[in-house]
Protein backbone atom coordinates (compact mmCIF):
# COMPACT_ATOMS: atom_id res chain seq x y z
CA UNK A 1 0.00 0.00 0.00
CA UNK A 2 1.51 3.52 -0.72
CA UNK A 3 2.15 6.12 2.30
CA UNK A 4 -1.32 8.31 2.15
CA UNK A 5 1.15 11.54 0.80
CA UNK A 6 1.37 9.49 -2.23
CA UNK A 7 -2.26 9.15 -2.90
CA UNK A 8 -3.61 11.31 -5.20
CA UNK A 9 -7.26 11.43 -3.82
CA UNK A 10 -5.84 12.32 -0.43
CA UNK A 11 -4.50 15.44 -2.14
CA UNK A 12 -7.82 16.36 -4.10
CA UNK A 13 -9.50 15.81 -1.31
CA UNK A 14 -7.12 18.39 0.69
CA UNK A 15 -7.64 20.93 -2.09
CA UNK A 16 -11.44 20.74 -2.08
CA UNK A 17 -11.49 21.48 1.72
CA UNK A 18 -9.04 23.95 1.53
CA UNK A 19 -10.46 25.71 -1.30
CA UNK A 20 -13.81 25.80 0.34
CA UNK A 21 -12.00 27.22 3.33
CA UNK A 22 -10.04 29.34 2.10
CA UNK A 23 -12.78 31.18 0.10
CA UNK A 24 -15.41 31.08 2.42
CA UNK A 25 -12.94 32.95 4.95
CA UNK A 26 -11.77 35.69 2.10
CA UNK A 27 -15.43 36.59 0.90
CA UNK A 28 -16.56 36.76 4.18
CA UNK A 29 -13.96 38.90 5.66
CA UNK A 30 -12.67 40.74 2.59
CA UNK A 31 -15.26 40.63 -0.26
CA UNK A 32 -17.38 43.93 -0.53
CA UNK A 33 -20.65 43.37 -1.57
CA UNK A 34 -22.00 44.86 -4.39
CA UNK A 35 -25.49 43.78 -6.03
CA UNK A 36 -24.96 45.29 -9.17
CA UNK A 37 -21.91 43.48 -9.61
CA UNK A 38 -22.40 40.41 -11.87
CA UNK A 39 -18.82 39.16 -10.36
CA UNK A 40 -20.56 39.09 -6.99
CA UNK A 41 -22.99 36.58 -8.03
CA UNK A 42 -19.71 34.50 -9.86
CA UNK A 43 -18.12 34.37 -6.58
CA UNK A 44 -21.85 32.81 -4.73
CA UNK A 45 -21.89 30.62 -7.20
CA UNK A 46 -17.87 29.34 -7.13
CA UNK A 47 -19.07 28.58 -3.61
CA UNK A 48 -21.77 26.30 -3.97
CA UNK A 49 -19.62 24.81 -6.49
CA UNK A 50 -16.97 24.08 -4.09
CA UNK A 51 -19.76 23.28 -1.27
CA UNK A 52 -20.51 20.49 -3.94
CA UNK A 53 -17.08 19.11 -3.76
CA UNK A 54 -17.24 18.69 -0.24
CA UNK A 55 -20.68 16.38 -0.92
CA UNK A 56 -18.85 14.77 -3.69
CA UNK A 57 -15.75 14.03 -1.72
CA UNK A 58 -17.74 12.68 1.29
CA UNK A 59 -19.38 10.17 -1.64
CA UNK A 60 -16.68 9.05 -2.32
CA UNK A 61 -15.00 7.70 0.77
CA UNK A 62 -18.01 6.30 1.29
CA UNK A 63 -16.99 4.00 -1.81
CA UNK A 64 -13.50 3.86 0.16
CA UNK A 65 -11.99 5.61 -3.07
CA UNK A 66 -10.74 8.55 -1.44
CA UNK A 67 -7.66 6.81 0.15
CA UNK A 68 -7.34 3.27 0.25
CA UNK A 69 -6.16 3.74 4.11
CA UNK A 70 -9.61 3.22 5.70
CA UNK A 71 -8.63 5.54 8.80
CA UNK A 72 -7.85 8.61 6.06
CA UNK A 73 -10.53 7.88 4.26
CA UNK A 74 -13.43 7.92 6.52
CA UNK A 75 -11.72 10.69 8.36
CA UNK A 76 -11.75 12.92 5.26
CA UNK A 77 -15.46 11.85 4.68
CA UNK A 78 -16.60 12.90 7.94
CA UNK A 79 -14.45 15.96 7.64
CA UNK A 80 -16.06 16.87 4.34
CA UNK A 81 -19.96 15.68 5.20
CA UNK A 82 -19.79 17.90 8.30
CA UNK A 83 -18.91 21.09 6.48
CA UNK A 84 -21.58 20.30 3.86
CA UNK A 85 -24.29 21.69 6.63
CA UNK A 86 -23.23 18.92 9.49
CA UNK A 87 -23.99 15.73 7.34
CA UNK A 88 -23.23 12.70 9.67
CA UNK A 89 -20.76 10.44 7.21
CA UNK A 90 -22.11 7.07 9.54
CA UNK A 91 -26.23 8.36 9.02
CA UNK A 92 -25.50 8.84 4.89
CA UNK A 93 -23.66 6.25 4.69
CA UNK A 94 -25.71 2.93 5.14
CA UNK A 95 -28.53 5.01 2.90
CA UNK A 96 -26.34 5.32 0.05
CA UNK A 97 -25.48 2.22 -0.23
CA UNK A 98 -29.04 1.22 0.26
CA UNK A 99 -29.64 3.32 -3.21
CA UNK A 100 -26.62 1.32 -4.94
CA UNK A 101 -28.20 -1.78 -3.73
CA UNK A 102 -31.90 -1.00 -4.82
CA UNK A 103 -31.70 2.02 -7.11
CA UNK A 104 -34.95 3.01 -8.42
CA UNK A 105 -36.85 0.88 -6.24
CA UNK A 106 -39.00 1.53 -3.34
CA UNK A 107 -36.39 0.90 -0.78
CA UNK A 108 -33.88 2.91 -2.74
CA UNK A 109 -34.19 6.16 -0.39
CA UNK A 110 -32.78 8.70 -3.33
CA UNK A 111 -35.98 8.02 -5.53
CA UNK A 112 -39.22 8.85 -5.67
CA UNK A 113 -41.76 7.94 -8.43
CA UNK A 114 -43.22 12.05 -9.08
CA UNK A 115 -42.36 15.23 -10.47
CA UNK A 116 -39.29 17.68 -9.51
CA UNK A 117 -40.56 19.63 -6.34
CA UNK A 118 -42.38 16.04 -4.94
CA UNK A 119 -39.07 14.60 -5.36
CA UNK A 120 -36.56 17.10 -3.90
CA UNK A 121 -39.37 17.13 -1.11
CA UNK A 122 -38.67 13.59 -0.48
CA UNK A 123 -35.02 13.75 -0.74
CA UNK A 124 -34.53 16.94 1.58
CA UNK A 125 -36.53 15.37 4.12
CA UNK A 126 -34.70 11.81 4.11
CA UNK A 127 -31.50 13.78 4.35
CA UNK A 128 -32.03 17.17 6.74
CA UNK A 129 -32.58 16.46 9.63
CA UNK A 130 -34.29 19.24 12.40
CA UNK A 131 -30.50 19.18 14.23
CA UNK A 132 -28.51 19.92 11.19
CA UNK A 133 -31.44 23.05 10.70
CA UNK A 134 -30.55 23.96 14.11
CA UNK A 135 -26.70 24.20 14.05
CA UNK A 136 -26.74 25.82 10.56
CA UNK A 137 -29.31 28.29 12.22
CA UNK A 138 -26.43 29.26 15.26
CA UNK A 139 -23.55 28.75 12.89
CA UNK A 140 -25.03 32.01 11.08
CA UNK A 141 -26.02 33.86 13.95
CA UNK A 142 -22.64 32.98 14.90
CA UNK A 143 -20.84 34.39 11.58
CA UNK A 144 -23.45 37.55 11.20
CA UNK A 145 -21.57 38.62 14.41
CA UNK A 146 -18.06 38.28 13.22
CA UNK A 147 -18.75 39.78 9.43
CA UNK A 148 -21.05 41.67 7.41
CA UNK A 149 -24.36 39.59 6.83
CA UNK A 150 -24.96 40.09 3.35
CA UNK A 151 -21.57 38.13 2.65
CA UNK A 152 -22.69 35.71 5.23
CA UNK A 153 -26.00 35.35 3.26
CA UNK A 154 -24.12 35.11 -0.27
CA UNK A 155 -21.60 33.02 0.45
CA UNK A 156 -22.60 30.94 2.71
CA UNK A 157 -26.42 30.45 3.36
CA UNK A 158 -27.29 30.51 -0.10
CA UNK A 159 -24.03 27.97 -1.73
CA UNK A 160 -25.15 25.62 0.91
CA UNK A 161 -28.58 25.75 -0.77
CA UNK A 162 -27.73 25.90 -4.34
CA UNK A 163 -25.43 23.00 -3.94
CA UNK A 164 -28.38 20.41 -2.44
CA UNK A 165 -30.18 21.60 -5.88
CA UNK A 166 -27.08 20.47 -8.04
CA UNK A 167 -26.35 17.36 -6.45
CA UNK A 168 -30.72 16.57 -6.21
CA UNK A 169 -31.00 17.97 -10.23
CA UNK A 170 -27.61 16.78 -11.36
CA UNK A 171 -26.80 13.32 -9.51
CA UNK A 172 -30.32 12.16 -8.77
CA UNK A 173 -33.45 13.65 -10.76
CA UNK A 174 -32.04 13.01 -14.21
CA UNK A 175 -29.99 10.38 -13.97
CA UNK A 176 -32.66 8.10 -12.71
CA UNK A 177 -36.04 9.45 -13.52
CA UNK A 178 -38.50 7.55 -15.99
CA UNK A 179 -37.79 4.60 -17.47
CA UNK A 180 -34.46 2.65 -17.99
CA UNK A 181 -33.55 -0.49 -20.01
CA UNK A 182 -30.53 -1.25 -18.16
CA UNK A 183 -29.65 -2.76 -14.89
CA UNK A 184 -28.51 -0.19 -13.10
CA UNK A 185 -31.65 1.92 -13.62
CA UNK A 186 -29.84 4.92 -15.08
CA UNK A 187 -29.22 6.93 -17.65
CA UNK A 188 -25.66 9.81 -18.46
CA UNK A 189 -25.15 12.83 -20.39
CA UNK A 190 -23.64 13.55 -23.06
CA UNK A 191 -19.89 13.42 -23.01
CA UNK A 192 -18.85 16.90 -22.32
CA UNK A 193 -16.17 16.68 -19.77
CA UNK A 194 -16.20 20.32 -19.41
CA UNK A 195 -19.76 20.42 -18.52
CA UNK A 196 -19.86 16.70 -16.97
CA UNK A 197 -17.06 18.39 -14.50
CA UNK A 198 -18.87 21.75 -13.90
CA UNK A 199 -22.60 20.49 -13.98
CA UNK A 200 -21.66 18.19 -10.82
CA UNK A 201 -18.35 16.87 -10.49
CA UNK A 202 -18.76 14.13 -13.38
CA UNK A 203 -21.57 12.94 -11.74
CA UNK A 204 -24.00 13.51 -14.95
CA UNK A 205 -22.43 10.54 -15.91
CA UNK A 206 -24.47 8.25 -13.31
CA UNK A 207 -24.55 4.92 -15.36
CA UNK A 208 -20.72 4.72 -15.26
CA UNK A 209 -20.99 5.85 -11.91
CA UNK A 210 -23.56 2.82 -11.08
CA UNK A 211 -21.77 0.92 -13.13
CA UNK A 212 -18.08 1.10 -11.53
CA UNK A 213 -18.80 2.72 -7.49
CA UNK A 214 -15.21 2.03 -6.73
CA UNK A 215 -13.84 4.61 -9.47
CA UNK A 216 -13.54 8.51 -7.60
CA UNK A 217 -14.97 11.53 -9.27
CA UNK A 218 -12.07 12.95 -10.94
CA UNK A 219 -11.70 9.47 -13.22
CA UNK A 220 -15.22 9.03 -14.39
CA UNK A 221 -14.47 11.11 -17.64
CA UNK A 222 -12.24 8.21 -18.17
CA UNK A 223 -14.93 5.49 -17.36
CA UNK A 224 -17.08 7.30 -20.15
CA UNK A 225 -14.69 6.69 -22.38
CA UNK A 226 -14.42 3.43 -21.81
CA UNK A 227 -17.85 2.79 -21.50
CA UNK A 228 -18.33 4.80 -24.88
CA UNK A 229 -16.07 2.50 -26.58
CA UNK A 230 -17.47 -0.97 -25.67
CA UNK A 231 -21.00 0.01 -26.35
Amino acid sequence: MKPWYQEKGIWIAFAIISLWFLSLGWLLSSYTVDFTNPITYGFMLLQAHLYTGLFITAHDAMHGSVAKNKGWNNTLGTIASTLFAYNSYKKLFPKHHQHHRFVATDQDPDYHNGGFIPWYIKFAREYVSIWQILLMAVTYEVLIRLFPKPNVILFYIIPSILSTLQLFYFGTYLPHRGEHDNKHQSRSQRKNHIWAFISCYFFGYHYEHHHAPGVPWWQLYKEKEMQEKSS
